[in-house]
């Protein structure tokens, strides 16, 4: 049975937010038990100080242990000071509960829990894949009695909607069910996936999930702005479906037409392309055909932190770029075409000519020429007058303060749905 609470106001206050998670915690069975609780990266907004604080004040006398793990999936480590603002631990008032860093590379932190057989896949993916998917996750959860998730819910471009069981698969899972699905969700494109409560990623990534034998308990957030619209407490498939149904209330807007400019601030907590790239996904449904996206974000110096040698070979392309050349790249990670294809957006590859449907420009600080090199416009981000953008909605221009969170349909596609 989940339990929530959704304000009626603009957010939940921090006493109504505290009250929840203590009354949410005390039906948790996990008195003298080990408890890891898996959190989501500073790539992710979601009022992380609060829990932590309350996690101490209401569990931690309570079990014989408290840790985090940091569902990073393939992004890069956070160092301790960077946990540390991340958390609030700023002063010495709360224990420093162990954080442990996710490393889906590192076989060591990796244990096999199953394989979702070839059948299985042809019946989720509607017969586009047929293939046995080795399932790994990271053997350290199998050292405690109990699993808290922690998950903020949005629109997302791979699985549909964030949250729930995707904590665990990409957040702390192995190479190849990560790299599996990605590729599955790129092929049935992010405007089909995106936004989209139940999709065969998701159900992939709940068949991954059924195999984890260990108690697990999810707190599913619906952030607005600084603070939360509602939070939900029950099993991770259970409040994932609440959260899902309130973050398409709140998280997608719906516009008339389409845009023929859009400029698309990436917030600083994206520190490559490969994270800003979502300043992209949720915005690419409401470029016009032939229009332009500018991701703006001066802070940013690097494509990929993890994968940015493989970006540099491959570049950004179209999604059939890849289908038809598969051979060709068939030594690049399907996770990192995925990306590559989310990036470029939709479009056409034939008689060796690609066509993408919108013209995807860096405004960051990745030099021109690499910019060209991986197949993507370049900008000048100090060229950019950001008060020349706003207000130009009538003129086909959009400004998006902070991008990357809230996504954006066309009113006349929402009523196709």
């Amino acid at each position: 049975m989940v339990k929530q609470r959704i304000t009626q106001q603009e957010t939940l206050t921090g006493q109504e937010l505290r009250e929840f998670i203590a009354d949410a915690a005390a039906d948790m069975k996990v008195d003298g038990k080990k408890v890891l609780a898996i959190i989501p990266d500073s790539t992710r907004t979601a009022p992380l100080p609060v829990f932590y604080k309350m996690f101490h004040e209401v569990l931690g006398n309570r079990v014989e242990s408290l840790e985090y793990l940091i569902a990073l999936g393939t992004h890069q480590s956070m160092s301790e000071e960077a946990i540390d603002r991340f958390l609030g631990r700023t002063d010495n008032s709360i224990p420093r509960y162990k954080v442990h860093n996710h490393r889906w590379n590192d076989p060591e932190q990796l244990t096999q829990i199953g394989v979702i057989e070839k059948k299985e896949i042809e019946k989720v993916s509607g017969g586009l894949f047929g293939e046995d998917v080795i399932v790994r996750i990271n053997k350290l959860i199998f050292d405690y009695d109990h699993l808290i998730l922690v998950a903020p819910t949005f629109p997302h471009e791979v699985v549909g909607f964030s949250g729930g069981n995707k904590y665990f698969f990409p957040g702390i899972s192995g190479p190849e069910i990560l790299n599996f699905f990605h590729w599955l969700g790129a092929v049935i494109t992010n405007k089909e996936i995106i936004g989209t409560k139940y999709t065969p990623v998701r159900q992939v990534v709940d068949l991954a999930a059924s195999m984890i034998n260990v108690p697990r308990t999810c707190f599913s957030m619906v952030v607005k702005g600084n603070g939360l619209k509602g939070v939900f407490m029950g099993s991770p498939e259970e409040a994932y479906e609440c959260a899902a149904d309130l973050s398409a209330k709140e998280h997608i807007r719906y516009v008339q037409k389409p845009f023929k400019k859009v400029l698309s601030r990436a917030p600083e907590m994206y520190a490559d392309v490969w994270t800003a790239g979502k300043c992209m996904y949720k915005l690419e449904p409401v470029v016009a055909d032939g229009g332009q996206l500018i991701i703006y974000a001066p802070h940013i110096t690097e494509v990929s932190y993890t994968h940015g040698a493989m970006i540099d070979e491959i570049g950004y392309h179209v999604r059939d770029y890849f289908l038809k050349q598969m051979d060709r790249f068939s030594h690049i990670p399907r996770g990192v075409l995925a990306h590559s294809t989310h990036v470029k957006g939709t479009g056409t590859f034939e008689n060796c000519v690609e066509r993408p449907r919108v013209e995807v420009i860096l405004a960051t600080r990745i030099p021109e020429e690499r910019c060209r090199k991986i197949n993507l416009g370049y900008m000048d981000p100090d060229s950019i007058n950001i008060d020349a953008w706003k207000d130009r909605e009538e003129e086909g221009w959009l400004y998006v303060e902070k991008a990357g969170e809230i996504l954006y349909r066309l009113e006349h596609e929402n009523r196709r749905r």
